[in-house]
């Protein structure tokens, strides 16, 4: 049996709902509201992060992009991201015209390292996008001290973090903008989509209209915007998959656990949660030796182990510089995600750890 590292969740309710909306014949909305399952799904997504409001998008990679434009980054400004993450991060800031500067991150849980970010503060620094990564909570603490000293806005990518939090906050909900990404690895998906939380309602206003070509209520062009509109179809799916986010989190950390139990006598760098961090378990990820050797003889036996993120992006063609970010760089040839998404069964952790245990010699 092959078993993917993610795979969406979908039944009857999903497919229920869209044949609803393709009945209906309404598959989208340019209304400045959005359409009315888009509307279903922003207030289930506000209410469950304890947001004020809540705007979905296309895509998690339209979110960030939103966030940057609502916050008017400007070309010559400098945005602060780390380079270990998905590419989607840089070209966001890259595709409004402003200067992604890359940061290294720390080992114990692969995000946003704070004294190297204190380091790259520039008087061009105008945001700081901190990534959650693998649902693992960035430190949003030193951050945010640091941010509100110099007058930086943050915006969260908190595109792999639905439902994790820190110090029962959820990831999204610390600072400006939080972006979600609705992508079909996701822990929940729409196939394509994205979402932004705020409790600035004149971000909320801002990032309507900057999500649908910049009209504002009266229908006039008053701002630079895009077509960013989730669909109906799109909505529908997130609407019920919202309803199954717990059940799917709770699934994910049993795994995590049994998972963890059975490597940790193992020659393993484990994933590490921190004290007063709930962790959504999107990705299992671990350090090993010979990474690139176990990936290979786990995946030869139908288990879907990837590499996240390899190279890193100021390694990569287009972005390479000669920055060196010795983490980041440790962490690109070290670490291998595993898959604990609820399809994955007891007896395929089993087998994971008897590969793993059989293949680092």
């Amino acid at each position: 049996m092959k078993i993917p590292i993610n795979i969406p969740d979908i039944d009857k309710e999903e497919i229920r709902e869209v044949t609803a909306v393709l009945s209906e014949k309404s598959l989208t909305s340019s209304s400045f509201e959005g359409g009315k399952r888009v509307q279903q799904f922003e207030k289930l997504l506000a209410k469950l992060v304890k947001s004020k409001f809540a705007v979905a998008v296309n895509s998690g990679t339209a979110a960030l992009q939103a966030s940057l434009y609502a916050i008017d980054i400007k070309p010559g400004d400098e945005v602060l991201v780390p380079s270990f993450t998905f590419v989607a991060t840089a070209n966001s800031v890259k595709s409004v015209g402003a200067k992604p500067v890359f940061v290294d991150i720390l080992n114990d849980n692969y995000t946003m390292d704070p004294d190297d970010l204190r380091k790259k503060i520039t008087r061009r620094t105008k945001a700081i996008i901190p990534v959650h990564l693998y649902g693992h909570m960035a430190y949003m603490d030193e951050i945010l001290e640091m941010a509100k000293k110099k007058n930086i806005k943050i915006i969260e990518d908190a595109s792999q973090s639905l439902g994790s939090k820190l110090k029962g906050k959820h990831s999204g909900t610390f600072s400006h903008l939080g972006c979600f990404s609705l992508y079909a690895g996701k822990v929940i998906t729409s196939g394509e989509g994205g979402a932004i939380v705020t409790d600035d309602k004149k971000l909320f206003e801002k990032l309507r209209q900057i999500r649908n070509h910049g009209l504002a209520k009266n229908n006039l062009t008053t701002r630079l915007g895009l077509n960013l509109r989730l669909s109906e179809i799109s909505a529908a799916i997130a609407k019920i998959q919202m309803k199954k986010l717990p059940r799917l989190i709770s699934q994910r950390k049993k795994n995590a656990q049994i998972l963890t139990d059975l490597l940790k006598n193992d020659d393993v760098i484990l994933p590490q949660q921190r004290k007063n961090e709930t962790i959504n378990w999107y990705l299992y990820t671990i350090a090993v030796k010979n990474r690139d050797k176990i990936m290979k003889k786990l995946n030869s036996s139908g288990i879907g182990a990837r590499i996240y993120y390899s190279p890193p992006i100021h390694k990569t063609p287009y972005y390479k510089t000669k920055l060196h970010l010795p983490n980041t760089e440790w962490a690109a040839s070290h670490v291998l995600s595993l898959p604990i998404h609820p399809k994955v069964r007891k007896q395929d952790l089993v087998r994971m750890r008897k590969i793993l245990s059989g293949s680092r010699n």
